[in-house]
């Protein structure tokens, strides 16, 4: 199977794994009217989902590849259905909160999957996009949709396993590794970019709670400080999310023209200014521009995170261990901004939660700068620390078939290491065909100076 043809199965899935996510703030909020828990304890159910999501991918970081990628996808969202539908149908908080925790393993391993085939792509950012634009648009017809159904806690946890249903049939083009098979037997050991992975993981953790800190409670803070209706602040959501359509769109457009430096970091300030308005708005006008700008922002500088921990380790590993890591940090949102605005107050919990994203914009955008992972410019091979091989290639003399055409597939430079001055200068005597001057070697690239 191409990667093409595989790369809409990919998106179908990640649509099904980060749904529940992107329901969160009706979620918790219904589960807080129609159960009778408090803000905490429905943030507390909602960070519940969100863990056990996370473990899902933590538990199936690297063994994707193993098993192939359709056995465990259709676990996935098996799980997913029968956890949701049970939390649809029960009326106890206990077998919700167990309910609920099944479906969100399900969406977690669904996740891993779409995530370390994404990581296989010859575009990651191109599919991370287009799995975002998918997910928005399904939920911001759900946020249409739902405020005029009532339901209570019911609705939402069934339109999500009744997703999981749909995408069922997309799994079986997913039939092989995720991985493309030159890969498969070449690209083995331990995990690339360690130090970079680390750091990319811990601020999508820290990154991704201060969003959701804000995503979990927004709901609670249209209905109680802004004073506006469930239909309103529903529509208000929709809006926000065919914003995120037109932000993920013009990421797609944009790809790695301006590198990923630039989105992350700059983006990521202004999710910060957006979180601080949503949080203070005191009319609708105010609420819905926060919501509306944060929304924008946020699935754009989300898939360039995508697309970098996807260019660091093309088996997905990284792409995996960093969604699980932001997993987490999704899961500790809810009970974060619950007890945030609690205890201080929306405003005072907006400029916490900016503050935040504003130190970890930092370290992450540093990563973006100084990590090369797989060639942002398609067809170029990147040397360590260096200009792209291919462009070496051309101004020394080689063959030009050693030069990757523009648009093909990306190769990795393997370092050859000469310990001897003397069989350097050997090798680059007798390079050429006949030993002439003049003629380059890949080993004068690549031997230690």
């Amino acid at each position: 199977m191409s990667s093409r043809r595989a790369a809409w199965p990919l998106v179908a899935v990640f649509t099904a794994g980060y749904l529940a996510s992107y329901l969160l703030p009706t979620i918790v909020g219904r589960l807080s009217v129609h159960l009778g828990l408090t803000p905490a304890q429905a943030g507390l159910v909602g960070s519940a989902l969100l863990l056990s999501s996370a473990s899902a991918g933590f538990t199936l970081a690297g063994r994707v590849e193993r098993y192939g990628s359709r056995t465990p996808a259709r676990a996935g969202l098996l799980l997913a259905a029968v956890g949701y539908g049970s939390a649809a149908l029960a009326g106890s908080v206990p077998l919700v909160v167990a309910s609920v925790v099944v479906g969100g393993f399900g969406s977690g391993a669904a996740t891993a999957v779409a995530a370390a085939g994404i990581a296989a792509q010859r575009d990651p950012h191109r599919t991370s996009s287009l799995g975002l634009l998918t997910v928005s648009a399904t939920a911001g017809a759900l946020y249409l949709t739902i405020p005029h159904l009532g339901g209570g806690h019911r609705l939402p946890f069934a339109a999500i396993a009744l997703v999981a249903l749909l995408v069922w049939p997309a799994t079986t083009r997913l039939n092989g590794p995720t991985a493309p098979e030159e890969s498969a037997s070449r690209v083995t050991g331990r995990l690339p970019h360690r130090r970079s992975g680390l750091v990319l993981a811990g601020g999508m953790l820290v990154w991704s709670m201060a969003q959701n800190a804000l995503w979990g409670v927004s709901s609670r803070i249209g209905v109680v400080q802004v004073g506006l209706s469930e239909v309103t602040v529903g529509a208000v959501f929709a809006a926000a999310l065919g914003a995120g359509l037109l932000g993920v769109m013009g990421a797609g457009v944009l790809g790695a023209r301006v590198g990923r430096a630039v989105p992350i970091g700059l983006g990521t300030v202004v999710i910060a200014g957006s979180i601080v308005v949503s949080s203070s708005a005191r009319d609708l006008a105010s609420f819905a521009t926060g919501e509306i700008l944060w929304n924008t922002v946020y699935p754009v500088v989300l898939s360039y995170l995508i697309g970098l921990a996807a260019s660091l380790d093309v088996r997905g590993r990284w792409a995996v261990l960093a969604g699980s890591a932001s997993s987490v940090g999704v899961a500790c949102g809810p009970l974060l901004g619950s007890v945030l605005s609690e205890e201080a107050g929306y405003p005072a919990m907006g400029l916490i939660l900016g503050a935040a994203t504003l130190l970890v914009a930092a370290p992450v955008t540093a990563v973006a700068l100084h990590t090369g992972g797989r060639p942002l410019v398609p067809g170029s091979v990147r040397r360590r620390g260096g200009a792209p091989a291919a462009l070496l290639a051309a101004t020394t003399g080689s063959l030009s078939g050693a030069v990757p055409k523009l648009g093909s597939p990306e190769q990795a430079v393997t370092e050859l290491r000469v310990r001897r001055r003397r069989l350097v200068r050997s090798a680059i005597r007798t390079a050429g065909p006949d030993g002439g001057p003049g003629q380059s070697n890949a080993y004068a690239a690549t031997s230690d100076r």
